[in-house]
């Protein structure tokens, strides 16, 4: 389980090749270590969210004032967001094969706007905390075909950075449109932006360029919406100024 384990190469023979492809070994099992951690870290960041929804709403139902209807809605939020967990794991199956390319997307057809709007939804609590105004502008009845449940996991992260990243009080506007051919997501946010640099890097898995905001990630989501983006054969840019927000689009072709 060392595997920082290496032998001095000293040997300029068959001996001396040898020494070389079992340091070679060691490094890759170093790496297959640093995936299997990785993984871990990503299925914790995924399931993070719908039980952060289900504790909040959970203890709202201990209010013994709160009406029928009240009750009735705050159940409801508690048992989407179960059903929303259990897709998840269903889905880190799915992703655990995704770099072997050993699954195709279940694809169905769906409107965005809908789409969309149910995911913000299940946020409302943290941007309500946070006071951050929230602007959609959501075109109607455009449908795309692709994995419904894939998206969710990219949108998201991509929402959850965003509310995040942007300080109380500020905004994040989230869009859908037709252009091209394509079905675009837009979401836009005015938090810390990120440099020219990092941006380069940013679908690395563990680059994280600021450090000072390393406790709020682990620099495995955007790696996982990458990794995702390119199984559903669309694409993702992102177009950021540090100190001044990141806007990333996802385009989805019709």
């Amino acid at each position: 389980g060392d595997f920082d384990v290496q032998i001095s190469e000293v040997y300029d023979d068959e001996m001396g090749e040898l020494t070389q492809n079992f340091n070679t070994m060691v490094k890759e099992l170093r790496k297959n270590e640093v995936l299997k951690t990785d993984f871990v870290s990503n299925v914790s960041h995924e399931i993070k969210t719908p039980l952060t929804v289900i504790k909040n709403y959970s203890n709202l139902l201990e209010n013994e004032n709160l009406s029928e209807e009240e009750r009735k809605n705050y159940c409801k939020v508690i048992s989407d967001s179960i059903e929303k967990l259990n897709n998840l794991v269903a889905n880190v199956l799915k992703l655990n094969k995704l770099e072997n390319q050993k699954i195709v997307p279940e694809v169905s057809t769906f409107e965005l706007a809908d789409f969309l709007g149910q995911t913000l939804l299940a946020f409302e609590h943290i941007w309500e905390e946070k006071n951050i105004l929230i602007d959609v502008d959501f075109e109607e009845n455009l449908f795309v075909k692709t994995d419904k449940n894939f998206l969710e996991i990219v949108c998201n992260n991509l929402i959850s950075n965003a509310l995040k990243f942007t300080e109380n009080g500020g905004k994040v506007f989230i869009s859908c449109f037709k252009e091209n051919g394509f079905a675009s997501i837009c979401i836009q946010d005015t938090g810390c932006g990120i440099s020219k640099e990092t941006g380069k890097h940013i679908f690395e898995k563990f680059y994280q360029g600021d450090t000072s905001h390393k406790e709020k990630g682990n620099g495995l989501g955007l790696a996982l919406v990458k990794r995702i983006i390119d199984v559903l054969g669309a694409e993702i840019s992102i177009n950021s100024e540090l100190g001044k927000g990141s806007t990333f689009i996802i385009k989805i072709k019709l």
